[in-house]
């Protein structure tokens, strides 16, 4: 059985259509140095299976995927990642992680719920785009 290097999820109080999450998540993982060229995508029938979604959700995925150049499907074999997005590298990546899990720890004692944790990270980053300091 071969492994798995990304398993798709799908939140049903997100934003964004259901393929649109699968793009996002692939582009997450490949930024982050999670897939790299040559691994394979999960198949279009193990992620409908997975998710219980319309196998066309999944194909309209990988179609963007693959009209951006991050992956090319290759008939009757799967879909192949060809492009990875650039990203720090894994150590640096690990150290962040570790650093955001204690953080989300201190937020979660302070009493913040996902939803909270979610609008405080949002509007930070946003802010700090905008070159707010405070």
């Amino acid at each position: 059985m071969e492994e798995l290097v990304i398993e798709f999820h799908l939140d049903a109080a997100s934003r964004l259509s259901p393929y649109q999450q699968l793009v996002q998540q692939v582009r997450h993982a490949l930024r982050l140095g999670l897939l790299s060229e040559g691994d394979q995508l999960p198949k279009v029938k193990d992620v409908v299976a997975q998710l219980v979604i319309n196998p066309n959700t999944v194909l309209k995925a990988y179609r963007e995927l693959e009209h951006d150049g991050l992956v090319a499907a290759r008939p009757g074999v799967g879909t192949f990642v060809t492009a990875t997005l650039a990203g720090p590298p894994p150590a640096v990546v690990g150290s962040l992680r570790r650093d955001l899990r204690k953080w989300l720890a201190k937020a979660r004692l302070a009493g913040l719920d996902g939803e909270g944790i979610e609008a405080l990270f949002t509007t930070t980053l946003h802010s700090a785009a905008q070159g707010e300091t405070a």
